[in-house]
């Protein structure tokens, strides 16, 4: 895990996404124990209330959750929960764009298409 200070975004948001995605790829697969809010702040070198500020945005969106006393554990279905949100938001922040580009273009559904298709060819090249 590393933070950026000169970002923008605030530190709980990545520490949240930096675990986020540490569940997604399966470093910390479900129902398993993820590090406790005092071994990534000393990690870090923060406080831990950041670091429970975000794993507390992870509890809201039900991708972890507390067991008293033992700590916090990635819930079962964590991954496609993951997964649906970052579907949405690759749509939001992605496909949307290019469609409204795409009609300052004047360019068709079909042509759009054809350069996505495009795109996965040049990739396996």
């Amino acid at each position: 895990m590393k933070i950026d200070s000169g970002s923008e975004r605030p530190i709980f948001i990545q520490i949240a996404e930096q675990i986020e995605d540490s569940i997604f790829t399966g470093i910390f697969p479900e129902e398993e124990k993820i590090p406790s809010t005092n071994e990534v702040a000393v990690l870090l070198n923060i406080n831990p209330h950041t670091v429970l500020k975000g794993m507390n945005r992870l509890v809201e969106e039900d991708i972890i959750y507390k067991r008293r006393g033992l700590g916090m554990y990635v819930k079962t279905g964590a991954v496609e929960k993951i997964r649906a949100k970052r579907k949405n938001a690759f749509y939001d922040q992605y496909v949307a764009a290019m469609i409204r580009e795409a009609e300052k273009l004047h360019m068709t559904k079909e042509q759009v298409i054809a350069m996505v298709e495009r795109g996965y060819e040049d990739e396996r090249d």
